[in-house]
């Protein structure tokens, strides 16, 4: 394994732009979080809701929001500043999600789905590429550690809003689904009312839109490469939830479940995140896709609830590991000027696989659910081989390319 240089610059405040950020994930997550626990069960009560669906909604889902961070990554690289972009995403997320409640057979859930994805792929990669712009570089793993916490306890806080009025209002999903518009709409004014950049001001010529891979080395085409194959077998966790739900977790423990799963993720990346800057990111991720693939061969053979339960705390480590750290090696493998084109870059990799591996879990799983299980975890080890020849730093010559890529 290659040595990974340890960052060694001393510790400091965030900056203000990372905690706002992260505060409207948090809000956004709660949002968010106050449905998603329950759409897999609320899309099986439809006509039309079967596994194969669900799968075929949330591959498409998943896969227009990557696709679209492709584009708007790049473009954020054109504007003086990125912040417009990541508010227009929230507002249409705000404006869509919570006509869920009203849908009366599945089909109708799958362009409201779309529309709530549309937003966070024009947010993504430029909040992103902010948290880095204004993150020292021996930091980042701190920043995207704390931005994933936070986005981590609104999806803890979320889910109990949810249990709570399913205890009250079995089965009323109408009425949460109209409650998630609450946070959404603070979102969008915390935002408005107080997210500040400073101006970016290029040496040169401003960058011009572009898509092509040409400012970045062969080492930053195999980290994507090893994410696409990854991602392949790493479908909706939506599934999860409804294996849950077939092994014995009743309805109205399914958001304490997750909101339990988002306990462990929050603290993991708050921990995890320093780790990822004292020792690289590239053993962080490739620790987590080993958890990933040994947890995924374990739920192919539970077989009861308090099972289920340890196999998602098990799962909740996977993404500690990851999350922070996928994101800080592209800061680190890429030329500063590119990074919100790398993050269009990283998302589109995921976008690649994502579809068809939430379908082929989806088909895998309607013929028997360790089969389904049993490939996502062999894809997660090959994808692990792949990671494993992946260099941590950036070739020094790559900034030289720019000119002519652009």
């Amino acid at each position: 394994m290659n040595a990974e240089p340890p960052q060694s610059s001393p510790p400091s405040k965030l900056a203000g732009t990372v905690i706002l950020l992260g505060v409207a994930s948090l809000l956004n997550d709660i949002s968010s979080e106050m449905i998603v626990p329950v759409l897999a069960v609320f899309i099986s009560t439809l006509p039309g809701g079967s596994p194969v669906f669900l799968g075929l909604l949330e591959g498409a889902a998943d896969s227009l929001a990557s696709l679209l961070k492709l584009f708007s990554g790049p473009w954020s690289d054109r504007l003086k500043r990125r912040s417009g972009l990541v508010l227009l995403g929230y507002c249409l997320a705000l404006g869509t999600r919570p006509f869920i409640g009203l849908a009366t057979a599945a089909w109708q859930i799958f362009p409201i789905r779309l529309a709530d994805r549309f937003g966070k792929g024009i947010r993504t990669a430029p909040r992103d590429a902010l948290i880095a712009d204004v993150t020292p570089e021996g930091q980042r793993g701190r920043a995207f550690g704390f931005h994933r916490a936070m986005d981590h306890i609104g999806a803890v806080i979320g889910p109990l809003f949810a249990a709570a009025y399913l205890w009250y209002f079995p089965a009323n999903y109408q009425g949460l689904f109209l409650l998630a518009l609450i946070p959404g709409v603070l979102v969008v004014v915390c935002l408005f009312c107080f997210l500040r950049e400073p101006e970016r001001h290029w040496a040169e010529a401003r960058p011009p839109f572009t898509l092509t891979l040409a400012p970045f080395d062969s080492n930053f085409r195999l980290y994507l490469v090893a994410l696409v194959l990854f991602t392949l077998g790493n479908s909706s966790d939506l599934f999860l939830l409804a294996h849950a739900q077939k092994l014995g977790v009743p309805d109205f423990l399914l958001p304490i479940l997750w909101g339990a799963f988002h306990v462990v993720k929050s603290a993991g990346n708050f921990w995890v995140g320093s780790w990822v800057d004292r020792i690289g990111p590239k053993r962080m991720i490739l620790a987590g896709w080993l958890v990933y693939g040994a947890v995924y061969l374990l739920f192919g053979f539970a077989q009861s609830a308090w099972q289920v339960w340890c196999l998602f705390f098990a799962y909740a480590v996977f993404y500690a590991l990851t999350e922070p750290s996928e994101k800080t090696l592209v800061a680190t493998l890429v030329p500063p000027e590119r990074k919100g084109l790398a993050y269009g870059w990283y998302n589109f990799a995921m976008a690649v696989a994502t579809f068809p591996a939430s379908l082929l879990f989806g088909w895998l799983y309607t013929l028997h659910p360790q089969a389904a299980f049993t490939t996502g975890a062999a894809l997660a080890f090959a994808a692990s081989i792949l990671m494993f020849q992946v260099r941590s730093e950036r070739n020094a010559a790559v900034p030289k390319l720019e000119s002519q890529a652009t």
